[in-house]
């Protein structure tokens, strides 16, 4: 007899927007996959995980950052939640400039990925297809 599926497995957890929060996202993020015997997306997830809550904690106001990973039959899912209503917009950054690629990393990397603004905030959400990195 087959066990009947519970459902996606979810991680989540909430930072303070610190200059140490990417780094713990990206850690939290990496081993939440590695136990999911997904190592084959560690490298990309941390990329975006990290321009994610870099985002938040330079761009934002939010005393939390609130990041989750929920992996789906076919993909997983990495939100990262503030409390800031602005949409974030891709920015168009010259060829010598040191930051504002962020967005296109994450753009790169992913099948898809997007913002929805809530109430009380937004969240930015990307997606890799399970058992396999974009590249």
């Amino acid at each position: 007899m087959k066990a009947a599926p519970t459902g996606p497995q979810r991680y989540s957890d909430g930072y303070s927007p610190r200059d140490t929060a990417p780094a713990r996202a990206r850690h939290d993020v990496a081993l939440c996959l590695r136990t999911w015997g997904l190592d084959a997306l560690v490298d990309d997830a941390q990329v975006i995980v990290s321009e994610l809550v870099t985002n938040a904690a330079k761009h934002t106001k939010t005393r939390r950052i609130g990041v989750s990973v929920t992996r789906h039959p076919d993909h997983v899912r990495i939100v990262v939640t503030d409390t800031s209503r602005t949409l974030p917009t891709p920015a168009v950054a010259t060829s010598d400039a040191e930051a504002g690629r962020g967005l296109q990393l994450v753009d790169r990397l992913t099948t898809r990925w997007g913002s929805k603004r809530f109430r009380t905030g937004k969240q930015v959400w990307a997606e890799l297809p399970a058992g396999k990195a974009v590249s």
